[in-house]
């Protein structure tokens, strides 16, 4: 047999060029850092304020500070409309349960939402979460 040389396997495909850039404020790579500014509200907050130089995180961010108030004001507006709701006397249970169905529809919807742009940032894709993302993107050219 003929001396094989032992070939190696490429090396597996990484994120998508510039993603992988350590952040400007953070020291962390950008997509990283995007990640967890998409936990909704805290995370965007704080990463708006500390990363000044990444475009991309603060995308992710501003748009995070916009879906978790979206969120927060569902959470306020179901409270509102439960306690409506509760106090109609006679068909006032029933419209509770139907309202408590679709609160928890909104509240999956929102949890999917969060889990697709978590996903989208970590993997450097910026993806704009429908009505939000277009804001957020204004947003952050403005400043």
């Amino acid at each position: 047999m003929p001396d094989e040389v032992p070939t190696q396997p490429p090396p597996p495909p990484g994120p998508e060029p510039g993603t992988t850039a350590k952040s400007g404020s953070t020291g962390l790579p950008s997509n990283v850092a995007a990640a967890i500014a998409c936990i909704p509200l805290i995370g965007g907050i704080i990463f708006y304020i500390l990363e000044k130089h990444d475009p991309f995180v603060r995308f992710y961010a501003m748009q995070s500070i916009i879906f978790g108030c979206a969120w927060f004001l569902f959470n306020i507006v179901s409270m509102i409309v439960h306690g409506v709701f509760g106090a109609i006397p006679g068909i006032g249970g029933i419209l509770v349960f139907f309202w408590a169905i679709i609160a928890a529809l909104v509240h999956i919807a929102f949890l999917v939402i969060w889990i697709i742009a978590t996903v989208k940032a970590f993997t450097g894709v910026r993806w704009d979460i429908p009505y939000i993302g277009p804001v957020a993107r204004r947003q952050v050219e403005a400043t």
